[in-house]
């Protein structure tokens, strides 16, 4: 897909995509030739029961899978093209993840959770420090840092997890089922946490089967048997998305 009119590529480009298990007659279409675009700043709920390929869609949306056919375009790369150190690098660099069980290293402070994609990207001491501060700020829990996650709520640790994926300013912020593992109070904070950060200009990807969930999101995707059956925009994008600059 060609640039938008300011001059940027959509964060996703999705044509025709396919992922297959097996082969013959034993093989599992998993995904049925998905296509869809993320426009930068955009919030997007992707909603689907067990089997209908939204786990499918997320791991080769994070580069953590590929696809059988079809191209996928991250912020305007063929991430097909990539070799396993270059996806290695998107993956730590491009995209943040926020995982449903969150995925923090136990026995090490929320601050040091934080600074690990800095520190496999080689940042120095100093500016990790600093950026993994900002990020923890961001998400509210910026006097929390020296907190070992067993010190911390569900919810806040969460955050830490919402935090960590931010540290690196990815192009996508990719959310499985990031409440999955709250009760309603926690959900409620992180939820406005994602909320702000999309109203500061963030891209946000929410994998999600909760529909009071999904209904933070811009936009709702709706996958059943590996094809979109619907694609509906709640609001529309930030005003910043829409005016075209000079």
């Amino acid at each position: 897909m060609m640039p938008t009119a300011h001059g940027l590529h959509p964060v996703l480009d999705v044509v025709d995509l396919v992922k297959t298990y097996g082969a013959g007659d034993t093989a599992v279409y998993a995904l049925r030739g998905i296509s869809l675009t993320v426009e930068r700043g955009d919030y997007v709920a992707i909603m689907g029961s067990s089997g209908s390929g939204k786990s499918t869609l997320m791991n080769i949306l994070g580069c953590l899978d590929i696809p059988t056919a079809g191209q996928y375009l991250l912020d305007g790369t063929d991430v097909s093209r990539l070799d396993d150190r270059q996806l290695a690098l998107v993956r730590n660099r491009r995209i943040g993840f926020v995982f449903q069980s969150f995925n923090l290293i136990p026995r090490t402070s929320a601050l040091a959770n934080v600074e690990l994609p800095l520190a496999y990207a080689g940042v120095k001491a100093g500016d990790r420090h600093r950026r993994a501060l900002a990020a923890l700020d961001l998400v509210g829990l910026g006097q929390r840092g020296h907190h070992d996650p067993n010190e911390l709520s569900g919810g806040q640790q969460q955050r830490v997890a919402v935090a960590r994926a931010l540290v690196t300013a990815p192009a996508l912020v990719l959310a499985d089922e990031p409440t999955g593992n709250l009760d309603s109070h926690s959900t409620a904070d992180v939820l406005a946490v994602l909320d702000r950060l999309n109203r500061s200009g963030r891209t946000i990807v929410l994998i999600t089967h909760e529909p009071d969930v999904a209904d933070h999101a811009r936009r709702l995707i709706r996958l059943v048997d590996g094809c979109v059956v619907e694609d509906v925009r709640h609001r529309p994008l930030p005003y910043f998305e829409r005016t075209v600059t000079a």
